[in-house]
């Protein structure tokens, strides 16, 4: 499959104003799709791409958050590409699996943000990487919702109170960005 529109979204996004921390992970997430062709198959060990949706209110002043089922903690909703290379459509896809909503919008075809997270060991797979690409998409928050089996509950969360659901930085960074209007 041909990586160039994927690699084409991630140097745009390298030309962005980036903190350090997104700034290496973009930078590790490019190597990684320029060196692994099956960087989107979940079959691949070491890690791969993950898609994931920050849904905002038209306001931008609440966020769609999941209780996750595995990891139990809240975190923006978003699953594997299962070899698909367009994330944004990947995105999309959870969000819509995940939440029942269906009149989600995209916010532009850029990037909202990268990050690169550990997945712990679990029985049936090793530890992997994944290499998060997460786009911003609006909602309407009184279309209602219908709890995925891979959560715990969902919730419309003030992101202005993201710290007391998730305050991993990751979680922090997309909040900032997203009081601050980018």
């Amino acid at each position: 499959m041909d990586r160039t529109p994927l690699l084409n979204l991630l140097r745009a996004h390298a030309g962005r104003d980036l903190d350090a921390t997104e700034r290496a992970a973009l930078a590790e997430i490019l190597r990684f799709v320029e060196a692994e062709p099956r960087c989107a198959e979940r079959s691949l060990a070491t890690g791969h791409l993950t898609g994931s949706a920050w849904i905002v209110d038209p306001t931008r002043t609440r966020t769609l958050l999941t209780h996750h089922r595995k990891l139990g903690k809240w975190l923006q909703l978003g699953g594997h590409a299962d070899g698909d290379l367009d994330l944004a459509a990947v995105a999309l896809r959870e969000a819509r699996e995940e939440s029942g909503l269906a009149r989600l919008r995209p916010v532009g075809a850029a990037l909202f943000d990268v990050d690169r997270h550990w997945i712990p060991e679990r029985k049936t797979e090793p530890g992997h990487w994944h290499h998060d690409l997460r786009f911003l998409i609006e909602a309407d928050p009184d279309e209602p919702l219908v709890i995925s089996p891979e959560s715990k509950d969902l919730a419309w969360v003030e992101i202005a109170r993201m710290a007391e659901f998730n305050p991993e930085e990751s979680m922090m960074r997309m909040a900032r960005k997203t009081l601050a209007g980018r």
